[in-house]
């Protein structure tokens, strides 16, 4: 009864907004950008500081509904429900006081109605309420990112949001302070490279021999796998929508001396990232600004729900694993990439002194 006093709430709001739509609006009077968002792990060119005032960014996501390979190894399949074909969607950036602007279009060929909610924005159901879309049709949402931080977006359909959410529907939209990154101290701080790293817990259904089975939509597979993720043990746990995207060719990739941004979402459970051989220089764990960074960590904790933000310099060469480190979920279930670093070795920061070899 709750749940639906609210979602009748929600319709009522979006009527009041839809009316109120001819009011004169600050945002109507800015300039409108229009940057290219890009698959994840990458992440969208963008200023880590700017001195322009603020703007309209548009934005435009296309609702993909496709069944994707999530373990090569053995052919297993997910129903997924995708923004713009990618698990996490794309990493959107713009600064505090910009605007952000959503062109959300859900094709005919899908099969459910979506939407989406920011948690940087305020209202409406982070914008859910205003932004339910059948196949066939698109909104546009335009909210004031007037906070800081790395935020989740995840769709949010009345009485079906987890499963949508753990069939591929998040990402992360980053708001930068307009004067950029800094260390708690009032000193800036700069990145060379920014990845999105999206974590997901997946729940697919076996058949009564214990294989995974496969489904021809995700509607299909709606009533098995609702199922299956009330028992609240994943199947896969995975970075970027299946076991070993960031491994191998997709490996993320930096050289001595280069800061990364490691931004981490997690939109359904707690997440423990691990740089193996590296640290967490400055760590904003649960992505938000305005609070002091950590420094020097070894491990840091990502709510679930949440976006952590984690920036460190690299000092030596090699294959760095980036972990959960559960590592049940990272060795057994897929919660592992690799960082590829080039460079020049310094033996001062490690050595091997004695090569293995037999006891005397």
């Amino acid at each position: 009864m709750k749940v639906f006093r609210l979602c009748m709430a929600a319709t009522a709001l979006a009527s009041l907004m839809a009316g109120g739509a001819a009011l004169a609006d600050p945002a109507d009077a800015l300039e409108h950008i229009r940057p290219m968002l890009v698959a994840p792990p990458n992440v969208m060119a963008h200023e880590q500081a700017t001195k322009a005032k603020p703007r309209v960014v548009e934005f435009t996501m296309t609702i993909e509904e496709k069944q994707i390979v999530v373990d090569e190894e053995n052919g297993t399949t997910l129903q997924a429900m995708t923004f713009n074909g990618t698990m996490p969607g794309p990493t959107m950036v713009v600064h505090e006081g910009d605007y952000v602007q959503l062109t959300l279009i859900n094709p005919t060929k899908n099969t459910l109605e979506h939407n989406i909610d920011f948690h940087a924005s305020t209202g409406a159901l982070g914008g859910g309420a205003l932004t339910k879309i059948k196949p066939g049709e698109q909104t546009v949402l335009r909210f004031k990112a007037d906070r800081t931080g790395a935020f989740i977006y995840h769709c949010a359909p009345e009485g079906m949001v987890p499963w949508h959410v753990v069939s591929g529907m998040s990402g992360t939209l980053m708001v930068l302070p307009r004067e950029g990154l800094k260390d708690g101290d009032g000193n800036k701080l700069h990145y060379d490279k920014a990845y999105t790293i999206g974590e997901f817990d997946l729940y697919i259904p076996k058949d009564e021999e214990g294989n995974f089975k496969s489904y021809e939509t995700p509607l299909e597979s709606y009533g098995d796998t609702v199922e299956t993720m009330r028992k609240l043990v994943p199947s896969h746990v995975v970075f970027n929508g299946k076991v070993g995207a960031l491994t191998g060719e997709g490996a993320l990739t930096s050289k001595v001396g280069e800061s990364v941004l490691f931004i981490h979402s997690t939109a359904n459970r707690d997440t423990r990232p691990h740089l193996i051989g590296g640290h967490g220089d400055y760590v904003w764990a649960t992505g938000k600004f305005i609070n002091r960074p950590e420094r020097n960590l070894e491990t840091w904790f990502i709510p679930g729900g949440t976006a952590g933000v984690a920036l460190y310099t690299f000092k030596q060469p090699g294959v760095y694993a980036y972990v959960n480190h559960n590592l049940i979920e990272a060795f057994e279930l897929g919660a592992a990439g690799h960082v590829k670093v080039e460079g020049k070795w310094d033996n001062d920061l490690m050595k091997q002194v004695v090569a293995p070899s037999p006891i005397p």
